[in-house]
Parts: C-alpha cells; structure tokens; sequence
C-alpha cells in the first residue's frame, strides 16, 4: 500500500532526524574520547599523573589533588594546549602544606675580658632588647656583639626560662660559654682554683630552675702541692688514704688500683696536682702500697721523694726485713725509703707527759698539759691566739722539764693541723700525735697528713681521724634566697624603714636597718630581690606612684653605697596599689606606707614550687610573708610584670604622702 505523500514526507524528515541525533551523538563521543585522550597524555607527559581527566560533552574537566598552586596552573595550561582553554573546567585543589618543624633555637654565649657575644638562632617574639639588657648587666656593663638571627615560630615553653638562667649564671663566670636551648643550659667554664670551682658548682646549681636541664663542666687549674704526698694506712679498721695526690691520670689509676687491691673500699680521693717530684710517682705509690699490705698493717708515707715505712708493733722482723728490701730495690731512682719497725711498747709510767687542746664553736679553744720551757709556753699562746683568735682561749699549760726535744714542733704542728677543723681535739704524747674532729674542709684530711709530713718527718707516728660535714662547709652552707630574706624580715619586723614626710630621703633613724640588711645581702650571693614601694590613698595617684618609686629607688642606692652586690635588685612602685590595712584609718593609711623585699625571677618561681611540694598549712604570720614575685618574660615583645607568690619582708614608713 502506498503512502500519502504527506505522510512519506513526514517519515523521510523523522528517519532524517533520528539519523541525524544518532550521528551527533557518536560525534560527541568520538570528541569526548579523543580530547580525554590528548588531553591525559599530554599531563602524563609533564608528569602530572595526580591529575584526573573526565569530559562533560565538549568540556574537559580535570580533577585531583595538585601538590601546590604551580603544579595546578601547568595542569590547566597543558590541558589547554590540546584543547580549546575554554572548555578546561578546573575542579582540582591544591594539598594544604604542612607546616614545617620548628627550626632548633639555641644560643651559643661566649664572655672573656673584652665582652660578650650572642650567636644563634631565637624566636621573633623574643625582647631582643631586653635580651641584651640582660647579658649587658650579668656581664657588668661590657660590650655585647648581637649576632643572632630570628625565626617566626612559636616559642618554646622552656626557652624563656633557660635564658633567664643563662642571664643569671653568666654573672658568675667571667670565663665561660654557655650554650642556651629550649628547657637546656650548658655551661663550660674555667675557675681560678679548684675552691672557686667547688663554690660556682654550688652555685650555679642552687640558682638552676627545675624546668631546665644543666650539663655544667667547670675546669680548674691542678694545685701545687707542696710537699707532693700520699699516705696509706691499713689498721685493725679499714685500709684507706690519709692523703693522695697523683700527678697524671694514668698514676691516679694505677695508685687507686693498688689501694683497692689492698683492701681500701668505696669511692678514693686523690688529688691530681703539680710539684710532682717524679714522673715515676705512679710507679713508686703503687710499690708502696703493694709492701705495705704485704706487711698487714702500718703505713706508708710518700713526701716528695722521702718515703716511710712504719709497720704495725708486732710484725716480724723477718717479714718486714724481706718486704723492706724489696721494697728499697724496687723503687724508682731518686726515692729514698726509711723503714721503721717499732719496739714493742712498754707500760706507760705514772705522769707521762700530755698536751690537750680542745677546740669547740661554744666553749673556744682550751689548753692544757706541758709544755717545756717558759719561752714555750708563750709561743704556743701567740700562736693559738692567732690561728684561733683571743676569744674563748683558755690556757692551762704548765712548765715542766724531761719532754723530747722535739716537743714543741709536735705541739705547733698539731695546733696547726687542728686550725683546719671547725671543732676537734688534739692530743700529743711521748709516741705519737693523735688529731680527730669535723670539718667542712674536703681537702682538710689530706692537707693534715701533708703537714704533719712534712713537719715531723717521715718516720713520726700520728693518727688522723676527720670527718667531713657539709653543714660546716661555709660554700655548701651558703644560705637560701627564703633564708636570706626571712632574716631580713627579722631585722625590719619592729623597725621600719622611714622617709622624711613627702620625700624620698630616709631618715637618720633608718640607716642601721639598712646596714642591718646590707650585712645580710653580703651573706647572699646572687640574691634576686624586688624592692617595692607602696603608698596610701591620699593624694593623687600620679604623684603616689612617682613618690612610691622615688623612695624604692632611694633604698636601692642606699645598699649600693654600703658597698653590696644590687645587680640583682629591681626598685618598683606601685603607688596606693595593694593596701593590706584600711585606707580610712590612721593606722591603716600608716601599714599601707611601707617598703617591700620580695624574691624576684626564677628565685621566685622556686620558693612557690618548693611551697607547693611541701604542702603545709601556712600560719598567719606566714602568711603575711607571702608576697607577689615580678618575673622578666623574653618570650614577649614587651617585658610584663605579672605577680607570682613568694616570700617577702615588709618594713614601712610611717609619714603621710600627702
């Protein structure tokens, strides 16, 4: 059957149609696929192959992770090279970067005579300023040469208080590098003696806050002994040292092997010095030692190259001929050996001759026994007076005949020996000298044994039996910050420090509180201390505080003029702030009137750790010595008071600032 015409035409326009969508919508595939292609073949080329590729029609979109905004502009411009730039969709997005370490903050200090130089790395938040102030008045005013460099990172927690550490120990150490990081102070430093390196070891250790870690490594110049000695003992209690000295450290090991081998026990003390007589001491100590306990018992002295052997009564005289022998073959050249075998002792007669001395903190020094001729006797007090002092002296010596001959050098020597110990007692016999005590003296032992050497002779006979107290050690026995100001709190608590009326001169009956607390501050090194200044509410507040500075400033420059170490004092007014009394009565307007001394810095922070530790209730009294610290923040462009608590004293003035 025919079609109508119209309707043939209509069917030719449809099928046309249809042809004609199928046809475009191959094309469009055929496009899609092929821009797909180019386009990630080009990426793929220039290493892009985080980029993905899809197409929307004629579009290209592109999609991924672009590492950073450059790799995301080379992605669409390649993507653009192969196909019209305005059908690139950009859907990518670039990985956030991640922020990259801190770098190391550390500071390397370096102080000699010419000044100080401040090299490294430090954050831009830190006070340079301040941080300059601060090594310029820890190194007294010499040159600092600013060589650091900054970074914009934030601050380590610990680095404000390991540099504030490194402030405070650099005044102490005019020799010295610090090496200054994040929660760590590293100090390397010579001292002049080895007294001086016991005392800043001691210091620098009591200043260190418990937030930083110390490496310290303090060096000091060997001493000269004179006479170079070592003496070794061994008796029915223990085998140890009287003295030890070494010249090398090969000689100390091999003379502390040698003791130990002859029965000394726990940690030994020798002292490495110069004025060795021998390069052979070494040698010669440990041969000494070695006879000795063969012996048994007795002691063996070395004194430059003079050497005693003193066995124990009672040895047998074959063995002590055998080892004495062998010991005199030997030994070094150059050193030369007495030996003595004591004769059995015989029965002490009635009055045998004695001289006492007894030395003690409460009752002095007291004399007694003989002494042999008048000329002696006032030797011995002349010379008792003047290593002791003629205070507490008691002499009850008495003039006798028959003494050896050598009597008074024994006495003199043990008078000397017992000069060394903060208590003792001395007792010279026909035999032998004995000395025992306490002393805060760690050397005092061995610097006995060496005089007594050296004064009597190798083959005397002498027993030392000193011990060490850290109590009596006047560097370990250096008072605490809260013990230095609670003295001053002592000394303020009924008098107070007083201004002329409307100044800051202190008045005539002030001056002995400030010499009073001046002694003190001599006590305490390194003190660190805010000198506040308060007033009462009258007048204008500008001119309380100006005045309240002025009087802060005024004790300030009284304790320099009494010739006292103020480095570490801080002047600050306040003005009407912080009244502990009521500002509407005359007693209270008086209370509020008043000077403060307060610890300052990490001296602060330590006295509240050390509070928090012990956990005690505190009394009133105690109480109202607790006082606000102010502490130096480096870590901030501006240096902030901000109050922290810690110990105070509180002497006032008592005339209205109107």
């Amino acid at each position: 059957m025919r079609l109508p015409p119209l309707a043939a035409t209509v069917t030719a326009f449809v099928l046309a149609g249809g042809v004609s969508a199928i046809a475009g919508r191959t094309a469009v595939a055929v496009v899609e696929e092929v821009s797909v292609e180019q386009v990630s073949a080009a990426l793929a080329r220039q290493g892009h192959d985080w980029a993905r590729v899809q197409a929307d029609g004629l579009q290209v979109i592109l999609e991924g992770a672009a590492p950073t905004e450059a790799m995301r502009f080379r992605a669409i411009s390649a993507a653009g090279g192969m196909v019209d730039a305005s059908r690139v969709i950009d859907n990518m997005h670039v990985v956030e970067a991640e922020t990259p370490p801190p770098p190391d903050f550390a500071i390397e200090i370096l102080r000699n005579d010419s000044g100080v130089s401040l090299i490294g790395l430090i954050p831009a938040a830190t006070d340079r300023a301040a941080l300059i102030e601060m090594m310029e008045d820890a190194a007294d005013g010499l040159p600092v040469s600013d060589l650091l460099d900054v970074s914009d990172h934030p601050v380590p927690d610990a680095w404000p208080a390991a540099l504030r550490y490194a402030g405070r120990a650099l005044r102490t150490l005019p020799h010295s590098k610090l090496s200054v990081r994040p929660g760590r102070v590293r100090i390397e430093a010579i001292s002049d003696s080895p007294e001086a390196q016991r005392r800043l070891e001691s210091e620098l250790a009591r200043l260190k806050p418990d937030t930083v870690r110390l490496a310290l490594r303090i060096s000091a110049p060997r001493p000269v002994i004179t006479p170079f000695t070592a003496r070794f003992v061994i008796d029915e209690n223990s085998a140890r040292f009287d003295a030890c000295s070494a010249d090398t450290e090969t000689a100390l090991r091999r003379i502390t092997e040698a003791a130990a081998e002859a029965g000394a026990e726990g940690e030994i003390d020798c002292t490495l010095g110069l004025g060795v007589p021998s390069g052979q001491w070494g040698e010669a100590v440990s041969r000494g030692i070695a006879a000795l306990a063969e012996l048994g018992a007795g002691s063996i002295t070395f004194s430059d190259a003079d050497v005693s052997l003193v066995a124990a009564q009672g040895t047998d005289a074959g063995a002590f001929d055998r080892v004495a022998g062998r010991l005199e073959n030997d030994l070094p050249d150059f050193f030369a050996l007495e030996a003595v075998l004591p004769e059995a002792p015989e029965a002490r007669p009635e009055g045998a001759p004695e001289f006492t001395a007894t030395l003690s903190q409460e009752d002095g020094l007291r004399l007694s026994g003989r002494l042999p001729d008048q000329l002696a006797n006032t030797t011995v007090g002349n010379f008792a007076r003047a290593r002791f002092g003629g205070e507490g002296l008691d002499m009850a010596t008495r003039v006798t005949g028959g003494l050896p001959g050598d009597w008074s050098m024994r006495v003199l020597t043990g008078l000397e020996a017992l000069s060394l110990l903060s208590e003792g007692r001395l007792s010279v016999g026909a035999d032998r000298v004995a000395l025992s005590g306490l002393t805060g003296r760690k050397t005092a032992e061995a610097d006995i044994a060496r005089l007594m050497a050296d004064k009597l002779g190798q083959g005397a006979s002498f027993d030392i039996d000193v011990s060490y107290r850290e109590e009596l050690d006047p560097i370990a026995g250096l008072p605490s910050p809260e013990e230095c100001l609670r003295q001053i709190a002592f000394v303020t608590a009924d008098t107070k420090i007083t201004f002329d009326a409307g100044s800051a001169s202190i008045t005539a009956e002030a001056r002995p509180v400030v010499d009073d607390i001046a002694e003190i501050v001599r006590r305490c090194p390194e003190l660190e201390i805010e000198v506040a200044g308060y007033t009462d509410s009258q007048g204008r507040d500008e001119m309380n505080l100006e005045l309240s500075q002025e009087r802060a400033d005024a004790v300030v420059e009284a304790l320099r003029r009494a010739r006292v170490p103020v480095a570490g004092f801080t002047p600050v007014g306040y003005g009407e702030a912080d009244p502990i009394a009521d500002n509407d009565t005359s007693a209270g307007r008086e209370a509020n009137r008043r000077i403060e001394f307060r610890l300052s810095g990490a001296q602060a922070a330590e006295s509240e750790a050390g509070e928090d530790e012990a956990g005690e209730d505190e009394t009133a009294e105690e109480d109202a010595e607790r006082v606000e610290a102010e502490t130096l923040d480096i870590d901030a462009p501006q240096a902030m008071d901000r109050p922290a608590t810690g110990p105070r004293a509180r002497p006032s003035d008592d005339d209205d600032d109107e």
